[in-house]
């Protein structure tokens, strides 16, 4: 061994002591352009903007954004424009096709369809946000404390989630409704009661990823109460799939909401919501087709619209499909 390793280092002050020629030939010149090969083509964007730079690229999302926002701008302003009231009859006028005077016909009653219309986007589209934002917010807390917390509290909270999604929830909409009778509230609390379940699961799987980052773990060695890290770590970093969720709950709010209003748990009348007036439509569609149209497709556009704006967003916040 000890021969060996004399034989080394020998070899090795016999290189060193040699002197190297250097050639021209052993030197490979730089093609022009090739230095730009390492350079940052993009600018440094923060994670948000750079998911609102993936959603303005998809012309799909862009159209669908602006068909919604006509939808909203009319639903605002068109009843308070028009010369007439969403609840105003005029029997004179009953049934009639649609004109330069009333642009959607009038119904039955000689109620300007127009105007009922787009007072039922008020209410159809409050309801989907409403119902959604109140999902949101219960999702998020309940998945949170059940995520973060773990352990026994996160098995029971499951459980509580399990027994009430078994039951299919148009059945615990129309319980609660004919409970609570017919309205505006009745149905936001009715549609908000069973669908934080999905949101509350989607959160505490988001939760349990998170938890067990670097800071995180850095913030509870600090001392950092629960609740702080929920709502300072937690929900902001786990915020892309909620807003891809709420999203598609928007529509699935307005759906349930004319589903209701379509058997009559709706909105009283004359109060007017897109479910009510396709209910009133489909009475007399052979003879009056205009008035199941119109309503029917107002409700389509704009289920289409969330549910597109839903999978560009999906898109968007996912890191995996940048580009």
């Amino acid at each position: 061994m000890k021969k060996d390793k004399n034989k080394i280092s020998q070899s090795a002050q016999s290189v060193s002591s040699e002197k190297i020629n250097v050639t021209k030939e052993m030197f490979v010149s730089i093609k022009e352009g090739s230095l730009d090969a390492e350079a940052i083509k993009r600018p440094s964007l923060s994670y948000w903007k750079d998911a609102a730079r993936r959603f303005t690229k998809n012309p799909i999302a862009i159209i669908a954004t602006v068909l919604l926002a006509i939808i909203i701008i009319f639903a605002i302003f068109a009843p308070i424009l028009s010369p007439f009231t969403y609840d105003e009859n005029n029997w004179a006028i009953s049934n009639q096709s649609p004109s330069v005077e009333h642009p959607f016909g009038t119904d039955n009653l000689g109620r300007d369809l127009w105007v009922r219309c787009w007072e039922g986007a008020r209410v159809s589209l409050t309801i989907g946000v409403l119902v959604a934002f109140v999902n949101a917010t219960i999702g998020i807390l309940y998945g949170g404390i059940s995520g973060f917390v773990g352990k026994a509290l996160d098995n029971v909270m499951m459980r509580i989630c399990e027994v009430v999604g078994a039951v299919p929830q148009m059945l615990w909409v129309t319980i609660l409704v004919i409970i609570l009778r017919p309205g505006f509230m009745p149905i936001v609390i009715a549609l908000s009661a069973t669908g934080w379940i999905g949101m509350a699961r989607l959160f505490r799987g988001q939760v349990f990823q998170i938890k067990e980052l670097e800071f995180v773990m850095a913030s509870k060695s600090l001392g950092t109460g629960s609740i702080w890290i929920i709502f300072k770590h937690l929900v902001p970093n786990a915020m892309s799939p909620i807003i891809t969720s709420m999203a598609f709950a928007i529509p699935g709010a307005i759906f349930a909401e004319a589903f209701l209003s379509y058997i009559g748990l709706g909105l009283p009348l004359p109060l007017a919501s897109w479910g009510n007036l396709a209910s009133n439509g489909a009475n007399v569609f052979l003879t009056y087709p205009y008035q199941l149209i119109y309503p029917s497709l107002l409700i389509c556009v704009t289920m289409l619209c969330f549910t597109l704006i839903g999978d560009a967003l999906r898109d968007a916040l996912d890191p995996r499909m940048r580009t």
